[in-house]
């Protein structure tokens, strides 16, 4: 492990969890590597990131769009866009002062309805106060477009190309009815990179993997809010989840030793999303993984390498991992925030060649947790009872020997658990339809590895 403190940054520092011994022939290598960043969120300093090129201390180190959904949907119950103007105050009210902003009006077009002049406004008390009046232009009237909604946060947030850590708040009740999915596709393709998304939906008629694709592009959260009475605290929570982010656009360098390839590159906590699609080459044999905005912070990544085999006793390095900064305003080479090594060492001692690290077979078994829920519901809503059941035992019994409480009392109220060490359960009869929505939404979820 090494940490590279630089000033006015958060300090990064890598921990690499495996067991470096491979039986002969063996060619895998994973580790688990635990990425910690402290002194962002409450160092009370700027924000850096890419864009990054002022004094510290310079206004609008962050930039926020909120998207609320209002279409004719969410004027049924009335409660939903009452809820939603309730919960946009509240995000409001969370602003940091200097703390770029805007609020946009979504149906099957995008309006911005504050500052609503095709810019940002700067968070200060007044403008606070202006924002919370101009939520009574938010009413139910109209479809459903979220390509144009992400569209129109892009477009606000090129006004201001000088603030690194740009977020999005996203919500919703509804489908996305009102442009094609190809269409939706592209805008999520054209702004990747831009800004971060947290999307909530509220209620139960919307899709989870509209969401789910939106928020895992944009390497951010997606939820459920079943009752729109639940989603003032939860954007309060976001919104206070974005002032605390210090550095943007930080990526995971995996550099690989001739012959060896990366098979995979995983975020395993706090919720479990595949980055290994998302690789950018950056120089010979090393590749970067998108990480997102960090503050106070920590986050396991679940990495394996494939490495050509080797005769007993020889060892060698399998991965050199870093966290890196895009090249600052000026400069041409990339900050370095932390690094670490993994290792491979080949042996004929069975008892080091067969152990796994706890970290390791603690987190492929929360990704197998995420998966057997997925597929259960799918299943169950393909009427394969048989498939489900035993997808959602399977999950139980991973849930109740990780720890993972949380998943355990969701499967609870979709199964009734008959023996949890088993996995033996039945579905329960009427099960809500938010109740069968929170799980799968939370599915991904995890708990980290106990020490």
């Amino acid at each position: 492990m090494a940490t590279l403190a630089k000033p006015n940054l958060p300090r990064f520092d890598v921990e690499i969890f495996q067991n470096e011994y491979l039986a002969d022939g063996a060619r895998e290598v994973n580790a688990i590597v635990t990425v910690t960043s402290t002194g962002g969120g409450t160092s009370g300093g700027r924000p850096l990131g890419i864009a990054d090129a002022g004094p510290a201390g310079a206004e609008a180190a962050t930039a926020v769009v909120v998207l609320v959904d209002c279409s004719g949907s969410m004027d049924y119950p009335k409660s939903k866009i009452n809820g939603a103007r309730e919960a946009t105050a509240a995000a409001i009210d969370a602003l940091r002062d200097g703390t770029a902003f805007a609020v946009v009006a979504g149906t099957h077009e995008a309006r911005d309805i504050y500052p609503g002049d095709g810019t940002l406004a700067t968070a200060s008390a007044a403008t606070r106060e202006q924002a919370k009046e101009s939520l009574r232009r938010l009413t139910a009237a109209g479809g459903t477009a979220m390509g144009t909604w992400l569209a129109k946060a892009d477009k606000l947030f090129l006004t201001r190309r000088d603030i690194a850590i740009r977020h999005t708040i996203l919500l919703t009740d509804g489908n996305n009815e009102h442009e094609s999915a190809e269409d939706l596709a592209r805008t999520i393709e054209r702004v990747t990179g831009h800004f971060t998304a947290d999307c909530r939906g509220v209620g139960t008629d919307w899709r989870i993997d509209e969401l789910r694709t939106i928020s895992s592009a944009l390497l951010g959260t997606v939820d459920i809010v079943a009752e729109p009475s639940g989603l003032a605290e939860d954007f309060r929570s976001m919104m206070a989840g974005a002032m605390g982010k210090q550095v943007a656009d930080v990526a995971l360098r995996i550099w690989t030793p001739a012959n060896a390839t990366v098979k995979f590159v995983k975020q395993v906590a706090p919720a479990v999303e595949d980055l290994t699609a998302r690789r950018t080459e950056a120089g010979p044999r090393a590749g970067d993984y998108p990480t997102g905005s960090w503050g106070d912070e920590s986050r396991d990544y679940h990495v394996c390498v494939q490495v050509p085999a080797a005769v007993i006793g020889s060892e060698m390095l399998a991965a050199r991992i870093s966290l890196v900064l895009p090249p600052q305003v000026g400069s041409g080479t990339p900050e370095v925030l932390s690094q670490g090594l993994v290792k491979a060492v080949w042996t004929d001692d069975l008892a080091s060649s067969t152990r796994i690290s706890p970290q390791v077979a603690h987190y492929t078994g929360q990704a197998e947790l995420a998966s057997s829920i997925q597929e259960g519901l799918e299943a169950h809503r393909a009427g394969d009872v048989d498939r489900a059941t035993a997808k959602l035992g399977a999950a139980v019994r991973i849930a109740h020997a990780t720890g993972n409480e949380g998943t355990f009392k969701l499967l609870q109220k979709v199964v009734d658990v008959v023996d949890p060490k088993e996995g033996t359960v039945r579905f329960r009869k009427n099960v809500s339809e938010a109740d069968s929505m929170t799980l799968e939404t939370r599915s991904t979820k995890t708990v980290r590895v106990k020490k």
